[in-house]
């Protein structure tokens, strides 16, 4: 199904509802709305597998862009609206897209863009301002006013087509193949969901992170398949977020580690009290989630956490329930989709409790657009395609991630997984986020760095470093405690909850010692 379906049945019924704002879009305005634009989109030229580019903060008209597009069997490049010029303009050329869709908000960065090649350009302007000041662009509301409610004639669901976060490298883009199904046929995935998940039309899905990321996007356009009702944040607060699962009694949720970090250092007085009692499922991904953080998530809100390990490439995905992550603290899973497999440098497989490259088989196929080199490397023979992640499998074949293969830290030829380190660090009640990378050393290759942001308030002292390498000391063998501790106000971890440690790490190339000891 998709919102056609609702708006027949539930026209006045919320589709999206802007936390912060309040502002409404029904799912007759939705209906209505993404009909104009996949009109305008056909007017245009654009015929299914073309692409689509959407530059947008999270706000009321990004959904209906969204609809827009999978209706009319486009593929969708919804860019991260926190990239500079340079880094949009990349992505834009890239995916090849045909139109490109943004808001008076990005105009800043939407006015020095290189869109050759994109005929197609619109801004969701402010009120008085037609074009939000850009030049080249055509006023969204009034180029949709142009075209019916009614649906296309040719009508085929679109697909996503997101970029990489670029943590490891350049952004990469993940194409799969268009559905065969219709619109309004019933997709397999939503059986899934409806098992693993408990999705229906009765639910309020609230979706605190940036919708241009692979699992909000998904997630939120699965509910409004169902006929649910979408609770979009503007942007994470930890308090704030607390308030709307109260307030809209929201049923299913979807976060990342560091949101649950957040909430979880509110005062009592802001965190505990509230009427969570329709809160059924609380999913989390994109990153591993701390053991202590995730017990103390469950002892407050119950066992109605639900884990997955899966990637934008769809090619397979793992799954665990709180009852059974409390029988296997650590795990994200036994696989959902596809089945998982632990290789060696060598390519061979290994047995329960032996570290290796985590490959899936038999889940779904992709490729990295533009670069066939990179789809390559990602890819074995007989079906296997990997994320590059590090972990290994128990005898009761739950998966444990280790790390990230491009972060693995070799001291002295030993393998030292970052994560390890960095889920002891975090539990310092005066950090807030850390990243642990290897930086050069002249006798062991690499040693161990730990970058800190502290607490709100706190300061980056010698005596805290102290502390820190004190509490690793207790807590980690030797030769896994950092050699030093640098602090940063705020490191550069994505609003999904990825940390970019790309960006940290090549600053500390050819710097093997600390400024702060």
């Amino acid at each position: 199904m998709y919102p056609g379906v609702h708006a027949q049945h539930h026209p006045d019924k919320a589709a999206v509802v802007m936390g912060r704002g309040g502002e409404v879009l029904t799912y007759g305005e939705l209906d209505e709305r993404s009909n104009r634009l996949a009109h305008l989109f056909r007017a245009a030229g654009l015929r299914r597998g073309d692409h689509v580019a959407l530059f947008m903060e999270n706000q009321l008209r990004f959904m209906e862009v969204v609809w827009g597009a999978l209706r009319s069997g486009l593929y969708l490049t919804a860019v991260n609206s926190y990239l500079t010029p340079t880094e949009v303009s990349y992505i834009v050329g890239d995916c090849g897209a045909r139109a490109f869709v943004t808001s008076a908000a990005k105009a800043e960065v939407a006015s020095q863009l290189d869109l050759t090649g994109v005929p197609t350009r619109l801004v969701v302007a402010e009120s008085g301002s037609p074009t939000g000041g850009l030049d080249g662009f055509d006023d969204y509301d009034a180029a949709l006013a142009a075209f019916p409610t009614t649906p296309i004639a040719d009508e085929s669901l679109g697909a996503s087509m997101l970029y990489s976060s670029g943590t490891t490298g350049r952004p990469k883009g993940v194409e799969r193949p268009l559905p065969t199904t219709a619109p309004w046929e019933e997709d397999p995935t939503l059986t899934g969901l409806r098992a693993l998940y408990r999705y229906g039309p009765d639910m309020v899905y609230l979706s605190p992170a940036p919708m241009y990321h692979a699992a909000p996007l998904g997630f939120s356009t699965w509910a409004q398949r169902m006929g649910g009702t979408v609770v979009i944040m503007e942007r994470f607060d930890p308090s704030e977020a607390l308030t709307l699962l109260e307030r809209h009694r929201v049923t299913h949720s979807q976060w990342v580690p560091t949101m649950f970090i957040r909430m979880l250092r509110l005062p009592d007085d802001e965190r505990l009290g509230r009427d969570l009692s329709a809160h059924e499922v609380a999913i989390h991904a994109a990153a591993p989630c701390p053991v202590p953080v995730k017990h103390q998530m469950i002892e407050w809100w119950g066992p109605i956490l639900y884990e997955y390990y899966a990637g934008t490439e769809g090619n397979g995905s793992t799954y665990i329930t709180s009852q059974d992550w409390l029988a296997h603290p650590g795990s994200v899973g036994r696989p959902a989709v596809g089945a998982v497999h632990i290789l060696d440098e060598e390519d061979r497989e290994v047995g329960p409790g032996q570290e290796g490259t985590v490959w899936f088989s038999g889940g779904g196929s992709f490729e990295y657009h533009n670069d066939p080199a990179k789809t390559a490397e990602s890819h074995r023979p007989g079906g296997l395609s990997t994320l590059g992640d590090v972990g290994y499998l128990d005898a009761e074949g739950y998966l444990y991630l280790t790390d990230r293969k491009a972060f693995m830290i070799i001291a002295g030829g030993v393998n030292i997984y970052p994560r390890e380190i960095e889920d002891v660090i975090v539990m310092h009640p005066k950090v807030a986020d850390v990243a642990v990378f290897g930086v050069p050393n002249a006798d062991l290759g690499e040693e161990v760095k730990a970058v800190v942001q502290p607490l709100e308030g706190v300061e980056g002292t010698p005596e805290l470093a102290a502390e820190i390498l004190g509490l690793c000391r207790e807590r980690l063998a030797r030769f896994k405690v950092p050699r030093s501790v640098d602090f940063e106000a705020e490191l550069p971890r994505l609003p999904t909850g990825k940390l970019y440690k790309r960006l940290l790490r090549d600053r500390y190339l050819g710097k093997a010692g600390s400024t702060i000891v």
